[in-house]
């Protein structure tokens, strides 16, 4: 091993036409040399808890595997266990929608260095099976060809084993780089990081060490060829062992917790439900001045207004409900029915058909109703606001401007995969649910699209998209409802 340099001396100048090869992602191309955390989010997304559960405790047994027996037998331990009687198509969504995020926030920062310089890029697979990384590693870091350890499956359901190939270490590397590049093919430089990389490295011109436990920063998410702009799954942080410990120990005392917020939010009065959501961990931090608004609808002399927040979790609206002190109407679309039920504040159900929602909000609005809505029409837990329907711009020019913040530590309260119902659940089983609510100023008249400003709806949307993109230091992007749910539900995200 002595004899190869590490990889932070491979000069990365003038290397567009080279051919590099990687092998493997665990440790090499990403700086973690575990590939638990990864198993773990699978475990999670495919069968719960429960599996997340049996995950954990066969990890001691796959250590001493890797230990005493081999790092293929070790391995074989968490597919069998991670994978047994799922569906495929279940592996293929998770790989897709949830682990690019964990992967890109991983990046070893000298690896990415040399494979970006070369436009033809080949990686091996060894500790994570190809079906986990191959989205990842094509859709996001350009690589052509993707080898790797191939489960075995039934009927499209995963039996849990691997194909009689095997585990594509040692020797099997090479033979595999063989049979998809020609016999006599001789890549210009091979990365590795450990012994039995050995074979592999010697094949290429030049051949380069990635050293264990690397103290380098990951890759700074500037920096990635593409951004994470949308990702699910429920788990906020990369499952360790230790992590995974300790969401397995708070999972029932976190559910109890929730009913217990549920129950708060539904049943006792706003003065009351702050100060004992508060007490239970539940917290609002308001910045700006809010606007002073009658208690009741039949107190107000003019018409509502409409509150124009950016989305990110189903408790936007509450949490705003909670800031303002007074009752509020949030139109919903594809919210479950249980929050419905449990909301303290008065929801209508949209359409989207344009002129029945227009008509029905105006309605609301000529009542007295203040109206709480977020016109990116879905939720987006990156520092990205997607594009804002103009629709509310041509019901008021009553308009004041929201930015929203929550902070989530253990579970993300959304999804567009799973079953929306439980996103209630998740967001409140947090620890320490928070929310930051900050008020812009009103729109001026000359800034919304009344007789007498000029302006058209849509570029009243794009100057509320900015502002609020600008206070939280977001990035705005012109992407849509659609475009999230067909990049992680293959769907456009109607809702029957």
């Amino acid at each position: 091993m002595a004899t190869f340099p590490t990889v932070g001396k491979c000069k990365s100048n003038d290397r567009k036409s080279a051919t590099v090869v990687v092998a493997d992602m665990v440790g090499c191309l990403l700086r973690d040399g575990s590939s638990f955390p990864y198993f773990a989010l699978v475990a999670f997304d495919v069968g719960g808890i429960l599996r997340l559960l049996v995950l954990l405790l066969v990890w001691p047994l796959s250590r001493l595997l890797y230990y005493f027996v081999s790092d293929s037998a070790a391995t074989q331990v968490l597919i069998f266990t991670t994978f047994a009687s799922v569906n495929v198509s279940k592996i293929e969504s998770a790989a897709t929608a949830v682990l690019p995020k964990f992967y890109s926030s991983d990046l070893h920062p000298e690896t990415w260095r040399v494979v970006s310089a070369c436009e033809r890029r080949c990686i091996i697979t060894v500790s994570i099976p190809r079906i986990m990384a191959e989205p990842f590693l094509k859709s996001f870091l350009g690589f052509d060809t993707v080898l790797g350890t191939e489960i075995a499956t039934y009927n499209g359901i995963a039996t849990g084993f691997v194909c009689s190939s095997g585990l594509l270490i040692g020797q099997h590397k090479a033979d595999a780089l063989h049979k998809a590049l020609g016999a006599k093919a001789q890549p210009d430089i091979g990365i590795g990081n450990r012994h039995s990389d050995i074979g592999l490295i010697a094949m290429c011109k030049e051949g380069y060490l990635v050293p264990a436990k690397p103290k380098l920063e990951a890759v700074r998410r500037e920096e990635l060829p593409k951004p994470i702009i949308f990702h699910d799954g429920r788990l906020v942080q990369k499952p360790t062992p230790l992590i995974a410990l300790l969401i397995i120990l708070w999972f029932p005392i976190g559910f109890f917790l929730a009913c217990l917020r549920i129950a708060i939010v539904q049943l006792l009065p706003l003065s009351l439900a702050y100060y004992s959501l508060w007490a239970l961990g539940v917290h609002v931090t308001v910045k700006g001045t809010p606007p002073t608004l009658a208690k009741h609808p039949m107190d107000r002399k003019n018409s509502g207004q409409i509150f124009v927040m950016n989305h990110r979790t189903v408790f936007d609206s509450f949490f705003l409900y909670l800031a303002l002190g007074c009752p509020i109407t949030a139109p919903t679309y594809s919210s479950s029915r249980i929050i419905e039920f449990i909301s303290p504040f008065k929801t209508v159900r949209i359409s989207r058909d344009r002129k029945q929602d227009t008509a029905m909000i105006k309605k609301l609005l000529q009542e007295g109703n203040n109206i709480a809505i977020c016109p990116e029409g879905t939720s987006c837990r990156e520092p990205y606001i997607l594009r804002f329907s103009a629709l509310f711009a041509e019901l008021s020019d009553r308009l004041v401007p929201v930015a929203l913040v929550d902070h989530q530590s253990m579970f993300h309260g959304t999804t567009a995969r799973g079953w929306k119902a439980m996103d209630t659940f998740f967001f409140t089983m947090n620890p320490r649910p928070s929310y930051e609510v900050t008020f812009l100023n009103k729109l001026a008249p000359d800034q919304t699209c009344n007789a007498t400003s000029g302006k058209n709806s849509f570029e009243v949307a794009n100057y509320v998209q900015r502002v609020i993109a600008t206070t939280l230091s977001y990035e705005c992007t012109s992407f849509t409802r659609k475009d999230k749910y067909r990049a992680l539900a293959g769907n456009d995200g109607n809702v029957v």
